[in-house]
């Protein structure tokens, strides 16, 4: 796990912090933003994540933890993907952190930071793919 990997982009949307929070939490709306990915969590600090779906073909199962959470404000868990190649233990997890700050009372700049991966190909898949997710988030807030 290089922990001096990391990729951080924000977008500004056009919505209330509480619109943009909704489409971070909910399942329905994570799978849309996130290739079809399952998402189970209570979003309570120290409660367990999971992310399952499928990615080219192959079936994963991805896990971590809720680290903290400032609801409408600030969402962090940690992050294992089995497609990483990594073991599963504490040391192989990134670090993903949601930031919403609020620019006025109709406009949320959204920042989202992963901190370590586990080969230079996964920092450059997240790169590659982020800013069409982030769209995708701005979308779904903006057209509740």
């Amino acid at each position: 796990m290089d922990r001096n990997l990391k990729v951080e982009k924000s977008i500004s949307i056009t919505a209330s912090k509480e619109e943009v929070w909704e489409v971070l939490t909910h399942p329905e709306k994570i799978k849309v933003y996130l290739f079809g990915t399952q998402t189970q969590t209570d979003w309570k600090v120290g409660s367990p994540i999971s992310f399952t779906g499928e990615y080219q073909g192959t079936t994963y199962h991805d896990k971590g933890n809720v680290l903290s959470n400032e609801a409408y404000q600030s969402l962090k868990y940690n992050y294992w993907s089995a497609m990483s190649g990594l073991e599963d233990n504490p040391d192989n997890y990134s670090i993903i952190t949601y930031t919403l700050h609020e620019e006025s009372s109709n406009q949320i700049l959204f920042t989202w930071k992963q901190e370590g991966f586990g080969s230079v190909e996964g920092h450059a898949h997240t790169e590659q793919f982020l800013p069409d997710m982030l769209k995708v988030i701005k979308e779904l807030a903006e057209n509740k």
